[in-house]
């Protein structure tokens, strides 16, 4: 149970409970996560700074995220990112404060960063970097 797609099986799943609108950073060629959030009807958009030919219904984007194309992840609800170099964390924090999304890791190992951020277990330990602020219900 300790293989990887035990890994993104937990962390797809987390993911499609928690959100309707998703994307994942750094997808490389291991779909296995976007494919859950997909398949269970969140939409889901996948980034790497290399491109790579995914699964049909994946929409792909090529974008580096040291220099991300905002227009591709307004509208997020969450960021993700399975076993990222410890060096995008802080760019994806930014970017996650910036279109005020949630950002969730899952780092190979005992990694973390800085705290560690809100600690998730669904199975697998997930991290929380940022967390959205709601819009206001307050009429001014």
């Amino acid at each position: 149970m300790g293989d990887y797609k035990h890994i993104e099986t937990c962390a797809g799943n987390y993911i499609a409970s928690h959100y309707t609108r998703a994307i994942e950073v750094g997808i490389g060629r291991n779909e296995e996560a976007a494919k859950i959030v997909s398949s269970k009807g969140a939409l889901v958009r996948c980034t790497d700074v290399k491109v790579f030919e995914l699964s049909r219904g994946l929409p792909f984007f090529q974008d580096d995220i040291f220099s991300p194309d905002i227009s591709l992840y307004t509208g997020a609800e969450v960021i993700y990112s399975i076993r990222p170099a410890p060096e995008l964390i802080p760019p994806l924090i930014e970017l996650a404060e910036m279109i005020n999304a949630d950002l969730i890791v899952y780092h190979l190992g005992f990694e973390s960063y800085e705290n560690g951020g809100e600690i998730i277990d669904c199975g697998v330990l997930l991290h929380r970097y940022h967390l959205r602020q709601k819009p206001s219900n307050r009429v001014d």
